[in-house]
């Protein structure tokens, strides 16, 4: 069957034509399990109030979102989900970290959209729902095309998010002139971004290029001398970019010491992953400009001020989200005529929500992310 493209709010506007053909008296029953109290529980109680925007706006009285406190433990989400279960729940959005989805394979009846972006060693019932590596590396794919980039160099974290990025330069096929993995420990970054880009070689080929000249016979070796030595380096540089897989303060260690080896974002082309447009980049001058995909920004502000106008606060980024996650299962019911089972997650389509275009595909969520900038601080769309 052709892949089909459907907007969220299209289904929105021409659903009510249809309600009363289909199950008009069953209750759609959605859980969600995420953190409520604790630590983290502003992240939950975000997540709830913007499935529970989504509701108002789907404005279909039998979908029932029963939401649950798992108090982001791992034993918590096994009991409050099987909880969920004897009431009748057969979908649940959720949980919220991955250490919390360990365990769900116990119960195989249901079907968990975890906000986790790891693809890895997941049970079988739980569909990363995140912004994962492989739509990042995608929307990374067609950004080398567009500025024509065939050495990129991949700088990799010593994290647990090591092996999701290396999975996905897999599946993806990413062109990469090389790949390093780096330390977190900031006194040993520097070092390794130093071998990497060659540093103390480039460093050399300065000092050697003005002793020649000062041992030479030119007329105007005064005048190169005092050109040289306004460089920190001589030499090429053997990339034209540079893939960044970091996020806030280690992202900005790691430009720092590209800065330090002379490998400005002038020279080579800084890209990262996905920053959700963190506005401390604005501020950090010598790092832009610098690239990342991400999710529709004019979407993601137009959701964020109609949160703020109903809540009077703030969202969490993954409030966002769950917003689309719900307006999704509503979408995807809504063509299996109303019956809940695993198949709606596996069959291939398309769902186009608020973030952009979800892919769906044997129970594998992927995004078709835009791709924007932070240079003379401002975000900017390249596509």
């Amino acid at each position: 069957m052709k892949t089909l493209i459907k907007s969220f709010f299209f289904i929105l506007l021409f659903s009510s034509m249809f309600v009363e053909k289909i199950l008009a008296s069953e209750t759609i029953k959605i859980g969600l399990v995420v953190p409520l109290s604790g630590e983290y529980g502003e992240i939950g109680n975000s997540i709830l109030k913007s499935t529970r925007l989504a509701v108002k706006q789907i404005d279909d009285n039998r979908i029932k979102i029963i939401p649950k406190d798992n108090k982001a433990n791992q034993e918590q989400t096994l009991i409050v989900s099987k909880q969920l279960f004897d009431e009748g729940v057969k979908i649940i959005i959720g949980p919220v970290f991955n250490e919390n989805i360990k365990k769900l394979d116990q119960l195989k009846e249901l079907t968990f959209l975890s906000f986790t972006n790891k693809l890895l060693d997941n049970p079988e019932n739980v569909i990363s729902a995140g912004v994962n590596s492989i739509s990042q590396l995608n929307s990374i794919m067609k950004f080398q095309d567009v500025f024509n980039l065939e050495r990129s160099i991949f700088l990799i974290p010593f994290s647990d998010f090591k092996d999701e990025i290396e999975h996905a330069i897999k599946k993806t096929g990413i062109k990469l002139k090389d790949k390093f993995i780096y330390d977190l420990d900031p006194t040993l970054l520097t070092s390794q971004i130093e071998e990497i880009t060659r540093y103390k070689q480039r460093k050399q080929n300065l000092q050697d290029e003005i002793k020649r000249v000062e041992n030479s016979n030119l007329s105007n070796k005064e005048k190169i001398i005092m050109e040289l030595e306004k460089k920190d380096t001589l030499g090429g540089i053997n990339f034209d970019s540079v893939i960044i897989g970091a996020f806030d303060e280690n992202l900005k260690s790691v430009t720092t010491s590209l800065l330090y080896t002379d490998v400005s974002s002038k020279r080579v082309s800084y890209v990262t992953l996905n920053q959700w447009f963190d506005q401390s980049l604005i501020k950090e001058d010598s790092l832009q400009p610098i690239y990342f995909p991400s999710v529709n920004r004019e979407n993601y502000d137009e959701f964020f001020k109609r949160y703020f106008e109903v809540y009077n606060v703030t969202p969490n980024h993954l409030a966002f989200l769950s917003y689309d996650l719900t307006g999704m299962i509503y979408y995807l019911l809504f063509k299996n005529n109303f019956e809940i089972d695993k198949k709606i997650f596996y069959n291939k389509n398309k769902f186009k929500g608020k973030i952009g275009i979800f892919k769906i595909d044997k129970n594998i969520i992927t995004h078709e992310l835009n791709l924007y900038s932070v240079e003379n601080g401002n975000f900017k769309k390249i596509f």
